[in-house]
């Protein structure tokens, strides 16, 4: 399978759009630290025409470490969205249901994060939907369907990715 580089452009830019979304809540439960920021900045680089480099793998490592660095359930899925935004430029050309997590991770980390904070992850992802570009749908139909398990994320990985492959109910 082929993916090209417009197409990842275009899923790069709506996962750092989702992922900004969660960042608040990552910076006001963990003042000061970055690295979640620098995820996303450097995925919205690549979204905008920048070249694929190390920074991107970089950022989205640290990110990850940052996720994991807090007991805060709301920090760790806003770090998580980062993580996905970054790492989105890498999504990988494999028929493997594995793919899909990358391609609705960051939508579904930043509504889980909304949730977990009070919000409405419904209303999280109905905005993700609104804002996915027809690219990120084209990417999804190449995959087989995803493995979502059963917890929460999992059921919010299930509503993002059959809104997207165009059997919402």
């Amino acid at each position: 399978m082929e993916l090209t580089l417009p197409e990842l452009r275009a899923l790069t830019s709506w996962a750092a759009a989702c992922a900004t979304r969660a960042l608040p809540r990552y910076e006001a439960r963990v003042p000061g630290d970055p690295r979640p920021r620098q995820a996303i900045a450097a995925a919205e680089a690549f979204a905008a025409g920048e070249p694929r480099t190390k920074t991107l793998r970089t950022t989205a490592w640290a990110a990850l470490a940052a996720a994991g660095e807090t007991s805060d359930p709301v920090a760790s899925a806003a770090a998580r969205a980062a993580v996905g935004a970054a790492g989105a430029a890498y999504l990988h050309p494999l028929e493997s249901p594995h793919q899909v997590k990358h391609i609705v991770g960051p939508a579904q980390q930043a509504a889980l994060a909304c949730e977990l904070d009070g919000g409405d992850a419904e209303a999280e992802i109905r905005w993700a939907l609104s804002q996915a570009p027809p690219e990120v749908s084209t990417l999804l139909h190449r995959f087989p369907p995803g493995k979502p398990g059963r917890t929460r994320l999992g059921e919010l990985h299930r509503r993002l990715e059959t809104a997207l492959r165009g059997t919402f109910t």
